[in-house]
């Protein structure tokens, strides 16, 4: 559960970050090995090219941070379980 607020959130803050930071990578790579030709037709206000990349931002550092989380929580609770035993 903890986690899922944890991809949330960061999901959002990159979102935002793209939005501001339009090459924040890796989101305009992706698009350009997408193949589709760049357009700034607007989407909520908000370039086609900039939403997706912000999109695709969000979802990769979403899940990297999800997963850096996920492991450092299994860790200290392995941590926490030796340190009981004693």
């Amino acid at each position: 559960m903890k986690g899922a607020i944890v991809l949330l959130i960061v999901f959002t803050v990159f979102l935002a970050l793209t939005l501001g930071y339009r090459d924040l990578p890796p989101g305009r790579q992706l698009y350009s090995l997408l193949g589709v030709p760049e357009t700034e037709y607007p989407v909520l206000g908000i370039p086609t090219t900039t939403l997706v990349s912000a999109l695709f931002n969000g979802a990769i550092y979403g899940v990297i941070a999800w997963l850096i989380y996920t492991f450092v929580e299994r860790a200290r609770r392995k941590r926490q379980t030796q340190v009981d035993k004693l």
